[in-house]
């Protein structure tokens, strides 16, 4: 790897106080499928990835159903390239099924391994390389126990049950967050999935997705680098760039706004510019850096971070993830 003139924390600071750093930070995450349903074995393939290419921050990324498994949400790996599991039997399948869901204790089961995994990154990072985690909206974790179809068909015919189940699981993500601030985490990455016009109405997405939104991320604002995402094509950008959220990342090169239009309109940094498929799976290094280029000179290389719109897929090759981190020196 290149070395670093500077500290990667420090690079970060500068970059979201609208200053230019010494270089563009960079930073792609991904998941660690079967890896994922340890605690250390998680921490071990983070780190892992984090030593072969020395990015400047680490997003944690465990499974989706960490959030739900004390909930009773079975999933499994079946071989997705995204390195995500799929869902077995819902958890939610009544409207009255949303009054069972109580608040967790973070400390314990799914939750309480998600704790370790930080505290363990937080032993070999922190502070010299920013660390974060990643959280699920709450209307994002409703899907998960409910399934896609049914949680809209809940939300337009019986919202009241709805909204019980969406305020457990807010309290249980906000108590989960007051434990991980515990570990030293720098920030968290807030994964928002539903501001998308071909899922909800944005009345819907306000009353269900953003109301909810707000109180979670209420709970981190003090902290320095939180990482909002918007997930999908066709999003409600607008509904949500007031965010309070230091970074805002999405499927850039998919989807509006471009990254030049999103920093007229978003007061922070924006994150992308790399799309996950064609470029890191199916191009080549060429390709990747032409990528990268273009994505700095499009924000002449103030209040961006390099980065795809989501997940690095598990069969990215090893010389295009190399070609990313190699575009900003």
């Amino acid at each position: 790897m290149p070395s670093n003139s500077i500290s990667h924390r420090a690079r970060l600071e500068s970059c979201l106080c609208g200053e230019k750093p010494d270089r563009v930070p960079v930073s792609l995450w991904r998941h660690f499928p079967v890896d994922d349903q340890q605690s250390q074995s998680l921490a071990a393939a983070v780190s892992n990835f984090q030593r072969s290419y020395d990015f400047d921050f680490i997003k944690v990324t465990p499974a989706s159903s960490y959030a739900t498994k004390d909930w009773g949400t079975v999933d499994k790996w079946t071989g997705n390239p995204e390195g995500t599991r799929d869902y077995q039997d819902p958890v939610i399948a009544r409207y009255d099924d949303w009054s069972s869901l109580k608040k967790l204790e973070p400390r314990k089961g799914a939750l309480g391994k998600s704790l370790e995994t930080l505290r363990a990154l937080a032993k070999e990072y922190s502070p010299e390389v920013p660390f974060i985690q990643t959280i699920f909206s709450p209307l994002a974790q409703a899907k998960n126990l409910a399934g896609k179809d049914r949680l809209v068909l809940h939300m337009r015919s019986c919202p009241e049950a709805l909204h019980i189940g969406l305020r457990a699981i807010t309290e249980t993500t906000i108590d989960f967050i007051n434990e991980a601030r515990k570990t030293g985490i720098d920030g968290f990455f807030f994964a928002v999935q539903h501001a998308q016009y071909s899922l909800l109405s944005e009345a819907e997405f306000a009353t269900f997705g953003r109301f909810y939104d707000l109180q979670i991320l209420e709970a981190v604002r003090d902290l320095w680098l939180n990482v909002g995402h918007i997930h999908g094509s066709d999003i409600m950008f607008d509904q949500v760039c007031d965010y309070p959220v230091a970074v805002l990342n999405w499927h850039d090169r998919e989807t509006s706004p471009t990254l030049a239009e999103a920093q007229h309109r978003f007061n922070g940094v924006v994150c992308g510019g790399l799309r996950q498929w064609n470029t890191l799976v199916l191009g080549d290094p060429k390709q990747v850096a032409r990528e990268a280029k273009e994505a700095i000179e499009q924000t002449g290389g103030v209040r961006f971070i390099l980065g795809t719109g989501c997940v690095l897929p598990t069969t990215a090759p090893h010389g295009n993830i190399l070609a990313a981190r190699h575009a900003v020196e």
